[in-house]
């Protein structure tokens, strides 16, 4: 194996990629051809990292045209967990040279793709190389996700099936087939369900690839038996559809050898289908879902004197620590998600001003009215302005900030929609003493649109963090109650220090995407609007 992935994870990574597709008009360009107009090209470029950037591709070229519909698309694999910076660059293009130095520069846009997704569609002034604006040129981009990768969710229900069995009823299930070159192959199997003439299985999901080939009208066929034991299933019928007609939600279940011998056959029964639409992360967000990202700072005394500096909150003449790199890091990607990228920051276990009590959830800017901060940039500057205000102390409590924002989730999930998603960052230097209380807030978090990302700072010993991010088993409160999914995402900071800016983000966005996704299927919350509206 190479750099110590196992040949299985980074297979799983080829193929968990998101591609998005990404659709450019404009309107209004400058016109720099005499006689005639502009001939405009699109070309985009990307940087992913704080490297270099590249070119993804060029649209064709649009004779005479000031507002071109460009008909070539861009296919970008998309990471949420990292920030992906785009410039779209608009071209005269007057002779047939790739290079397009000495084509007339007609505007450009640097965005990025997080921008381009969660507003679906993203109209902004074109600007030349100098930031001035290039006359009244507007540019559109539009975003939509490939699904290559769809699955279709089916609930499926029968009655008045065959009766194949002297003692008792039959005992069906069905299998569903793709068409190939080959024949028919098994797609699905449903389980059995016993002694039943009108059974309802339980939902199940098929990938399109395996099902059809992503071929909405290639044949699909559904037999229904009855099972034995001795493994001499009996056929009950058939019948063939496609998965634009599986919509029809009814179909007769035929027994062809009982249709030719027996005179006024109907049916074996009738198999209702119903497809449920699944939704991805993609989905949510260009159907208007907002991220609401608040970040929660660790101020007890174990930290050390923030004068000294070896202390974990001793800002550097270059101004950063850990607690501020990590929330650089991650807030730069959530930032991205949320509309009014207005952050409610909070520190923890620190005596605050007049009275100087401890406590467990207070505002970085004092105002309990008003715990917001505007972006990144305004969580830092009020970190900063915090910081020596406060007496660091303790002890480390993690339940009463996590249920402040489960609060607020809470109210979310009386919305018929999956109008809002809660990321909670928790950054700390040590050892939960309210564990017991923590693991209780987050089983019941686990029920709530909300996820929380923890980063470790400094040298301790961070055990029972991997204890609270339930990868290898499910968490549960001290009243036995499970978690009803994995909602925390631990990572020690200090793997991190060495490597690219962007590193952190990766690894404790990752999962996101897919709780925000799984949390809202299993609620059967649908997006506030239709993320791709024909």
């Amino acid at each position: 194996t190479t750099g110590g992935k196992s040949p299985t994870t980074s297979l799983r990574l080829l193929v968990c990629v998101t591609k998005v597709e990404l659709t450019v008009s404009c309107e209004n360009l400058l016109d720099t051809d005499v006689g005639s107009k502009s001939d405009p090209l699109c070309v985009l470029l990307m940087n992913s990292s704080d490297s270099q950037w590249y070119e993804v591709g060029r649209t064709e070229k649009v004779q005479n045209c000031l507002c071109p519909k460009f008909a070539k698309k861009f296919v970008i694999d998309y990471y949420f967990e990292i920030v992906q910076k785009l410039t779209f660059g608009i071209y005269d293009i007057d002779n047939k040279t790739v290079d397009l130095s000495d084509d007339d520069f007609l505007g450009q846009l640097e965005c990025t793709l997080g921008q381009v997704v969660s507003s679906k569609k993203l109209t902004r002034p074109l600007v030349l190389k100098n930031k001035s604006p290039a006359g009244k040129g507007t540019i559109t981009i539009s975003a939509e996700e490939i699904k290559d990768n769809r699955v279709a969710n089916f609930e499926v229900e029968a009655r008045k099936l065959d009766n194949k069995d002297f003692f008792g009823k039959s005992d069906p299930y069905l299998e569903f087939y793709k068409q190939t070159a080959t024949g028919w192959q098994l797609a699905h199997r449903t389980e059995v369900v016993n002694n039943n003439l009108n059974p309802t299985w339980k939902p199940f999901r098929i990938p399109l690839q395996s099902l059809c080939g992503g071929d909405l009208e290639k044949p699909i066929k559904v037999e229904c038996y009855d099972y034995d034991n001795d493994g001499s299933h009996d056929l009950i019928g058939s019948f063939e559809t496609t998965m634009t007609r599986f919509q029809q939600a009814e179909f007769e279940c035929v027994n062809s050898k009982k249709k030719q011998k027996k005179k006024g056959y109907k049916n074996s029964g009738v198999v209702g289908v119903k497809i449920c639409q699944e939704y991805t992360f993609l989905d949510y967000i260009m159907g208007g879902c907002q991220i609401n990202f608040t970040v929660a700072i660790d101020f007890t005394g174990s930290n050390g004197d923030p004068k000294s500096p070896q202390s974990l909150h001793y800002i550097s003449p270059k101004g950063v620590n850990e607690y501020l790199s990590a929330t650089w890091s991650v807030g730069n990607v959530i930032q991205d998600y949320d509309s009014d990228k207005m952050f409610p920051a909070f520190g923890f276990g620190a005596q605050i001003p007049p009275t100087w009590q401890v406590s467990h959830e207070f505002p970085l800017n004092f105002n309990p009215a008003n715990p917001f901060c505007a972006g990144v940039e305004g969580v830092v500057e009020a970190y900063r302005v915090c910081l020596p205000q406060v007496k660091l102390y303790g002890p480390t409590n993690f339940s009463p900030i996590i249920n402040h924002v489960a609060c607020f989730a809470k109210q979310a999930l009386q919305q018929t929609t999956a109008s809002q998603y809660y990321v909670l960052l928790i950054i700390t230097d040590g050892v939960i003493t309210d564990m017991d209380e923590t693991r209780s807030a987050i089983v019941n978090a686990s029920r709530l649109p909300m996820s929380i990302i923890i980063v470790g700072v400094g040298g301790a010993d961070f055990s029972a963090m991997e204890f609270l991010d339930g990868d290898d088993g499910r968490l549960r409160s001290q009243t036995g109650e499970a978690a009803m999914r994995d909602i925390v995402q631990f990572v020690p900071y200090r793997q991190f220090q060495n490597a690219p800016s962007q590193a952190l983000a990766q690894s404790v966005l990752a999962e996101l995407p897919q709780q925000v996704a799984s949390f809202f299927s299993i609620f059967k919350l649908k997006p506030p609007h239709d993320p791709n509206p024909s």
